[in-house]
């Protein structure tokens, strides 16, 4: 179940959505689907999921001048699940630190 969370998003727009609507947002392995990213919330934080949103991100294309010239590059894609739990229910990111 780990292989399928890679990491929690935390930003100031994931923060306010977790905080007023209780929904937390995840980058997930591209192959996963909603069933498994379900499971892993439930298994990995101990609570009660009861929607997945997942969404693909395409990597954006990156350009940097250099003393070679320019240097051209992309960014890598990835994938995001927007978890949303039960009501009351809350994940803390900061307890494991």
């Amino acid at each position: 179940m780990k292989d399928i969370i890679i990491k929690p998003v935390v930003t100031e727009k994931a923060t306010a959505l977790s905080e007023k609507h209780g929904r937390y947002s995840f980058v997930v392995e591209k192959t996963a689907n909603k069933l498994e990213v379900k499971e892993a919330v439930e298994k990995m934080y101990n609570v009660t999921v009861e929607s997945v949103n997942t969404m693909n991100f395409l990597g954006k294309n990156k350009s940097r001048n250099t003393k070679k010239g320019l240097v051209t590059g992309r960014k890598n894609s990835y994938k995001k699940a927007l978890v949303t739990l039960k009501q009351g229910e809350a994940i803390d990111f900061y307890s494991n630190i």
